[in-house]
Order: structure tokens, then C-alpha cells, then sequence
């Protein structure tokens, strides 16, 4: 695989799992939906892991995701270790001082340009040189948020699906000066996660991101113009391409809010194709979030 980037290229191969290995110690800052699945990726792969949240409350809130979460591992016995030995390596901490020790830190708070920028110099302050930072970013420039940086070039873009656990697809994301050896090593520790990298370069919503919201953007305006139901219009694509899960049910699992932030950031970049339709806002001004609020294209009250 080559990727060109603007000061470099970046070659290599999709590497062997069982020849992949993920730090030692890793970081994650942000302990909710997606931080926690991160977090318990990592642990699962043999990392002793250290989640940052802000406050007593969030911290404990967090490790009991991540242990949920280490819980259904264990029930579908894909798990060697105990939940004592898991326990063990998981810590939560409040100050992002706990993460002196880590080789690898993934920044997972929300998708806001000031808030993940502040995030990401906390945490580079707190961190060994030899460390390696890394953004949970969907769609915002990882060149762009390395600026803020002292050490861009040991900065990369992970890109995690949710829900974590079960999803098997990372985008591995370099900046324009991220180190070659990073994104090699990126690979794999996505590998040793038991799960598939795609070498993305720099560029708006990335590769999946991008697609994911054109199609669920068309979606959307097919319901605002009553061209067909959301069920319908999702049963179209499991049914007609293939597709496991519909636009509208991803959507709603995603989160209508995130949709919206991402919809927004890809209109200023790339232009009209990406505005979000009309019921897209009102749904999100409203509380319509998707699975999270208990509504969305669908409702999702009763689900699990």
C-alpha cells in the first residue's frame, strides 16, 4: 500500500496480527461511548490502559463502561484473561498527568476544532517525547489540529467506528507531517486490535466519513421530500446493495448530532453537495439524537 503524502510517501502493507503489538501502556482521554470502546480495545489486546474524564463521577462512569463492555467479551468467550486481570490494568484518573507513562495516548472528546485542540495540547504536555499522540477525529484535519502541537510529526489520526467492540475497520489518518514510522506502526496496532486498517491521507471526512455522510445526506432528503418511509429507504440499501445496516439506522446510531457537525464541517470545505437538509437540524434542535436519546429516523426507546 502508498500512500503520498505532502512531504513524504508512506508505503506498506496490511501487517499480521499475530506479528503486531500494541504500547505497552496506553492513554485515552474522553471515557464515553467511543473513548470507553477504545479503551477496551486496548485492553483487550494485552495494553494496561489509563482513561482521563473530568471528575470523580465521569471517571467511574467510564470504567464502568469499559468494564460492561469487558463483560459481553467474556460472555461470548472471546476472552482468555479473567475480569480480575482486566480490572487490574484498567485505571481512571481526572488529571491528564496520568498519562506520564503511556506510549500511546487517543484523544476521544467531541468533534469540536477548540475543544479537541486544547484536549491535544494537554495531553502532549503530560507525555514522554517518545510518545505517540493520536485523534479519534472523524472528519477535522489532523494537519490542521497538529498545528497546535510541539511534536506534529508524532501525531496521527485513529479513527474508530461505533461501537467499537464489534466494528472492524480503522482509518489510520496522516498529516502532512506525520512520521512515516508512525503510520507503520499505526497498522499495527490496528492489527493487534483484531481489526482491518485503511491508510487514509489527509483530506475533509477522510474516506469514510465522506461517503458515509453523501449517502446519508441523500437519505435524509428522501424523507423530507416523502419519497419513501426511513424503513423503506433503509431496507433499499441492506436489501438492494448490500449494505448490513441502512443509511438512516447508521445515522441513528452515530448520532444525528454527529451527523450534523460532520454534514456542517464537509459543507464549508467541500462545498453545497454537503448541506445538511432542513430535517436533519430540526431533528437535532429538537432532541432527536438517534439511539442515544431514544429517538431518531427510528425509535429506540425499548432497545438494548
Amino acid at each position: 500500500m502508498t500512500l503520498s503524502t505532502a512531504n513524504s510517501t508512506v508505503t506498506g502493507s496490511l501487517p499480521d496480527s499475530a506479528s503486531s503489538k500494541v504500547p505497552d501502556r496506553v492513554g485515552v482521554l474522553g471515557g464515553g461511548r467511543m473513548g470507553a470502546g477504545i479503551a477496551h480495545a486496548f485492553l483487550m489486546a494485552g495494553a494496561h490502559v489509563t482513561v482521563v474524564e473530568q471528575g470523580e463521577d465521569a471517571a467511574a462512569a467510564a470504567r464502568d463502561r469499559v468494564l460492561a463492555a469487558v463483560d459481553k467479551s467474556l460472555s461470548r468467550g472471546s476472552v482468555t484473561a479473567s475480569r480480575a486481570e482486566l480490572g487490574e490494568r484498567l485505571a481512571v484518573a481526572t488529571d491528564a498527568a496520568a498519562f506520564a507513562g503511556s506510549g500511546l495516548v487517543v484523544e476521544a472528546v467531541p468533534e469540536v476544532v477548540a475543544l479537541k485542540t486544547q484536549a491535544l495540547r494537554l495531553v502532549e504536555a503530560n507525555l514522554a517525547p517518545t510518545a505517540w499522540l493520536a485523534s479519534n477525529t472523524s472528519s477535522l484535519s489532523i494537519t490542521a489540529l497538529a498545528e497546535a502541537l510541539d511534536r506534529p510529526d508524532r501525531f496521527i489520526g485513529l479513527h474508530f467506528f461505533n461501537p467499537v467492540p464489534v466494528s472492524t475497520l480503522i482509518e489510520v489518518v496522516t498529516g502532512e507531517r506525520t512520521d512515516p514510522e508512525l503510520a507503520r506502526l499505526a497498522q499495527a496496532w490496528v492489527a493487534a486490535l483484531g481489526k482491518t486498517p485503511i491508510l487514509v491521507r489527509d483530506s475533509p471526512g477522510f474516506a469514510s466519513s465522506r461517503l458515509g455522510v453523501a449517502i446519508a445526506l441523500e437519505a435524509i432528503r428522501m424523507v423530507e421530500e416523502g419519497v419513501a418511509s426511513p424503513e423503506d429507504i433503509d431496507t433499499a440499501m441492506v436489501l438492494g446493495y448490500k449494505h448490513p445496516v441502512g443509511p438512516l439506522c447508521t445515522t441513528d446510531i452515530v448520532g444525528l448530532d454527529v451527523r450534523l457537525g460532520i454534514a456542517e464541517h464537509l459543507h464549508e470545505t467541500l462545498g453545497d453537495r454537503f448541506a445538511p437538509p432542513q430535517l436533519l437540524r430540526d431533528l437535532v434542535a429538537r432532541g432527536d439524537l438517534g439511539r442515544k436519546s431514544g429517538r431518531g429516523f427510528f425509535d429506540w426507546k425499548d432497545a438494548s
